[in-house]
């Protein structure tokens, strides 16, 4: 008797790449059909009537080796749950599936890719009304990963420091792209919570979090910084300070750094109090 070959990632990749590579011919669906009967898996007969028919509807290789290679994996993970009958099949089997694929690491792009053959085969079993129409009732889709908010380019911010040219914005600038603060916190600075010496900035009370901390200064903020300390009025309180005509900078470089390459700064709000 025939032993079965486990299936692991490497075997299956090496196996998928050469499926891919064969012209859709007898020859490709008899490479699968023998790689599938030396494999144990459930429902292996449903499986290879369901290759037989991609095969028949003239699939290109690459289709039938990304087919193969998806339902392979789903049933195997379906036989390691203590399953068996493919007719008592649910819907969780397939959601714990794809949860255990993300949890493997593996692209969201590459989940989704195995999640729509999958689906495809449990719809041929429908067809032959081995299954119910209800497993597929609502549909599935993968949790998608946090996103991490992007670094704005190098050269975009170049383009963007050198259309500024007054001092207080440059400054203002400077100091929200190089520590990430809030504009809020930004614009709540006081001359105490500077220490230039030291190259720290220092937040008493985060805007979000209401915790205080401690952010360092590059050598071009900090050096802005200085310029706009030299010409500020020395009897205001805040660092940045506003009046009736002057409006506070806000800015996503993302999607208003075309405004700004035209205009040195897009204004967004007027301050809603006069600072001193």
């Amino acid at each position: 008797m025939a032993t079965a070959e486990p299936i692991t990632d490497g075997s299956v990749r090496s196996e998928s790449e050469r499926l891919r590579e064969q012209p859709v011919s007898s020859a490709l669906i008899d490479c699968i059909l023998q790689k599938l009967s030396s494999i144990e898996l459930p429902a292996k007969e449903h499986f290879e009537r369901y290759m037989r028919h991609k095969w028949r509807l003239n699939h290109k290789p690459r289709t039938l080796a990304s087919s193969f290679t998806s339902v392979m994996f789903f049933l195997d993970f379906y036989g390691k749950s203590g399953k068996r009958e493919i007719e008592k099949i649910e819907r969780v089997d397939l959601e714990a599936f794809i949860e255990h694929e993300q949890d493997r690491g593996l692209r969201i792009s590459t989940v989704r890719t195995r999640l729509a053959c999958i689906i495809a085969f449990l719809h041929f079993l429908m067809e032959q009304e081995i299954l119910p129409g209800s497993i597929l009732k609502r549909g599935i889709k993968p949790k998608l990963p946090d996103v991490l908010p992007r670094a704005m380019n190098p050269a975009d911010v170049r383009k963007l420091l050198g259309v500024i040219s007054d001092i207080r914005d440059r400054a203002l600038v400077l100091l929200l792209l190089r520590t990430g603060i809030r504009i809020g916190e930004a614009l709540g600075l006081r001359l105490d919570d500077l220490d230039l010496r030291d190259r720290k900035v220092r937040l008493f009370q985060g805007e979000k979090n209401s915790m205080g901390g401690v952010v360092y200064l590059s050598n071009d903020a900090l050096f802005a910084i200085k310029l706009w300390l030299r010409q500020r009025d020395k009897n205001r309180e805040f660092v940045f300070y506003g009046g009736v005509l002057k409006k506070a900078v806000l800015f996503t470089p993302g999607t208003l750094l075309p405004r700004f390459l035209h205009k040195p700064l897009e204004y967004c709000h007027y301050y809603k109090d006069n600072r001193k």
